[in-house]
């Protein structure tokens, strides 16, 4: 009896301590399931724009006038008469007089020199009519041969010579009396006005300064490696003009017309030089439609149009490693692609190559990118959560 219990008393323990343990373990909450995290990077994107270019240079001048005149005179005398134009600032036509000098002393020598020209041609006559009679006696003569003196060709070499310097006198004081009328040889803007009325000229006194209004012209600096971007290294360009007029900004349009053919010492640039016609709209060329003048002096920024490129893109510089892009392909994967840049213009680039129009440009940084690498859209990660919590919803009311 004793070794039944024994026996069985263990038996019972080991029995009840199992289904102790059985009933333990029925009570504990079996562990939640965590949800699956998505790791997909995930980029941000910008559609390419891919359309027809016209590359652009920079550059900037000052306007000046293409003809600048300094007045001098060409005689002397006092002043007895000037232009109400002739004052700085004023416009005057070509051939308009701008002041006149005492013409009174070259009248005088003008009447004297005709004067000396008419006695020498009456001279001259006189001594062809005694050449005829000395020839007519000669004839005469049968035994001897006359010579250039009897014949008095001397004589009249000699006042043909007098007639011709009376005519040269003449002709002197005829450009002199013109002289004394001080005309615009074109028209222009008086920049400066040296004299005054009643004030005296010598010979090679400065009168004043014109400036012609016909054509007005920039100089514009163009580093050498800009130069590959403009069409037959810019000859025959359109230029763009930017300034300010009375507080206003204003747009002007200019034209290549030569290059200085050589590079500045100081500067180290190439020199364009760009040509407006009537900058002060006085004959309202067609070519000069603004609405403004361009002033002489004025400081104006310009941009010369380039060549053009059929197909281009501009893309942020930092975006580009080893001439090549990532962009996110439709099966949401990454992919680099080469591109051709053709210039750097700030912090972007101008890509001719390798883009196509509506591909999407990867533009936020990604830590270890790797070609063909899966990729995300923040509006897709948005999406999946959503419909993830649209399916809890659904399981919780059924369980309900």
């Amino acid at each position: 009896m004793t070794r039944k219990k024994q026996i069985i008393i263990p038996i019972v323990i080991l029995v009840t301590g199992v289904l102790v343990m059985l009933g333990l373990s029925s009570m504990k909450k079996p562990p939640e399931e965590k949800p699956e995290v998505d790791n997909t990077p995930i980029v941000t994107v910008e559609p390419v724009t891919v359309s027809p270019m016209t590359l652009l240079v920079d550059s900037y001048g000052i306007v000046k006038s293409k003809y600048e005149t300094e007045l001098v005179a060409q005689i002397s005398g006092q002043v007895v008469e000037l232009s109400p134009e002739f004052l700085r600032g004023g416009f005057v036509k070509k051939g308009q007089l701008l002041a006149r000098i005492d013409p009174n002393d070259y009248q005088a020598a003008l009447i004297e020199a005709e004067a000396n020209m008419a006695s020498a041609k009456a001279a001259l006559e006189k001594e062809r009519a005694q050449g005829r009679v000395a020839e007519e006696e000669w004839k005469r003569i049968t035994n001897a041969a006359p010579t250039e003196l009897s014949l008095r060709k001397p004589q009249l070499a000699q006042e043909l010579a007098r007639v011709k310097a009376a005519q040269a006198s003449v002709l002197r004081a005829k450009r002199n009396l013109e002289r004394t009328e001080v005309l615009a040889p074109y028209d222009a803007m008086i920049e400066s006005r040296n004299i005054g009325l009643g004030s005296f000229v010598g010979t090679g006194s400065k009168i004043g300064k014109l400036l012609g209004t016909a054509i007005a012209e920039v100089r514009l600096p163009v580093a050498d490696n800009q130069l590959q971007f403009l069409s037959e290294q810019g000859k025959n360009s359109q230029v763009d003009l930017y300034g300010t007029y009375a507080g206003q900004k204003v747009q002007w349009h200019a034209q290549i017309v030569r290059s200085e053919g050589v590079i500045d010492n100081e500067s180290r640039m190439s020199y364009l030089v760009a040509e407006i016609n009537d900058p002060y709209l006085i004959g309202k060329s067609t070519l000069n439609e603004g609405k403004y003048p361009i002033r002489f002096g004025s400081y104006v920024k310009a941009k010369i149009l380039g060549v053009k490129i059929p197909q281009a893109s501009i893309v942020p510089r930092h975006l580009v490693n080893n001439d090549k892009v990532a962009i996110l392909d439709e099966a949401l994967t990454l992919r680099y692609v080469s591109v051709a840049i053709v210039r750097q213009q700030g912090a972007d680039v101008v890509i001719s190559e390798g883009l196509t129009n509506g591909d999407k440009l990867i533009v936020s940084a990604l830590d270890y990118p790797i070609d063909g690498m899966k990729l995300a859209l923040p509006g897709a990660e948005l999406e999946i959560d959503v419909n993830d919590k649209e399916k809890d919803s659904q399981i919780a009311s059924v369980k309900d």
